[in-house]
């Protein structure tokens, strides 16, 4: 019977507004507890925290057998309290990863706040908040898909991250700047668990690196010490701007990757990419090609309409199409930023 009343009391613990998502993913299934934190997760979270015993400790919420004070303890704690608590001190620019991210991120997410207690004693952000970042990554190579390590450098104060071919090169291989990098965590395309592209203007074209490294915790401190390099690159630019206005801009993930056929006209010069601009200034994409469009192979067609002209694509499926439609949308929904501007001009001159 006590087994019985102390799973119905989990139960009604789980409809508290505080503990309708998984503490640490906000993934909806949260079947899952840590009785040492007091803490309702999801399964993937709680896998996590299986490896973390010295400081977490799981139960099912409705399979295993309950003590009356590990129920006291979920009821005096869960998850809005225990956020607070863990959360008190955590940096805006700080990526807060969410169930739909790599195992890396949520990984090291978990371990910074309950291992690390990184969100409660400020200076244990050193690694990500300093400003300064110098350390090495495994870097692929351009011609033949090689991995070498390569030394990184993060300068807030110069507003760039710098590369070097050489451990002992006195000048970078390249140069970043802050204002137009960003970065997402790419694992299955760079074929590593921790891998990072970078990615980057150069002569207004988008550029790519792909990195690693071994360490879990070590690519994530350099992804969130790219975040917040530019998080205070952008409250220098935009100082009126609140926090909510500038974290979106840190870095994003991309809507949506794959492959389409490139058809219709072709250009005297390899384009290699389309700026894709707001509705407000006469972007749209159309479902279907022109009748007279010959070339493709692939029968799901889409036109992407820009102010000076019309870029056709084909995709293989009709699923794919409606996946990249939407995903078009999104983008021509969404106003243009300042800088994106600068952008668009560069592409309506380039030759």
């Amino acid at each position: 019977m006590a087994v019985e009343r102390n799973r119905r009391l989990l139960q009604d613990l789980l409809e508290n507004p505080g503990n309708q998502a998984c503490a640490d993913c906000g993934a909806p299934d949260r079947d899952w507890a840590s009785y040492t934190l007091g803490i309702f997760i999801c399964l993937n979270c709680s896998g996590i925290h299986r490896n973390i015993p010295q400081v977490s400790k799981v139960k099912s919420v409705r399979l295993d057998a309950w003590e009356d004070d590990e129920v006291k303890f979920m009821a005096s704690n869960g998850n809005s309290a225990t956020k607070a608590k863990y959360e008190s001190k955590l940096p805006a620019f700080y990526y807060r990863p969410t169930f739909t991210d790599c195992q890396v991120l949520r990984e090291q997410w978990i371990r910074a706040k309950y291992e690390r207690k990184e969100f409660v004693c400020i200076e244990k952000q050193e690694p990500y908040s300093a400003g300064y970042r110098e350390g090495f990554l495994w870097k692929r190579g351009r011609d033949n898909g090689q991995f070498l390590s390569r030394k990184f450098i993060l300068s807030e104060r110069e507003g760039v991250l710098k590369y070097f071919n050489k451990h002992d090169a006195k000048d970078p291989k390249a140069v970043l700047r802050l204002e137009q990098i960003n970065a997402t965590f790419q694992p299955t395309k760079i074929g590593n668990p921790n891998g990072l592209q970078i990615t980057y203007l150069k002569d207004n074209s988008t550029r790519n690196i792909f990195v690693y490294h071994e360490d879990g915790k070590e690519i994530v401190d350099w992804f969130n010490a790219i975040r917040a390099a530019r998080f205070h690159y952008l409250q220098v630019a935009f100082p009126g701007a609140s926090d909510a206005d500038l974290v979106p801009k840190l870095t994003r993930n991309y809507g949506k990757e794959g492959y389409m056929e490139k058809t219709g006209p072709k250009d005297a010069f390899a384009r290699g990419e389309v700026f894709i601009g707001s509705k407000e200034n006469s972007y749209s994409v159309l479902d279907g090609l022109p009748p007279s469009t010959q070339g493709n192979h692939w029968q799901y067609g889409i036109t992407i309409v820009t102010p000076d002209r019309k870029f056709l694509f084909a995709c293989e499926t009709e699923s794919e199409r409606r996946i990249w439609m939407e995903a078009f949308q999104k983008v021509i929904d969404r106003a243009m930023l300042p800088q994106e501007y600068a952008v668009e001009a560069h592409f309506k001159h380039k030759p």
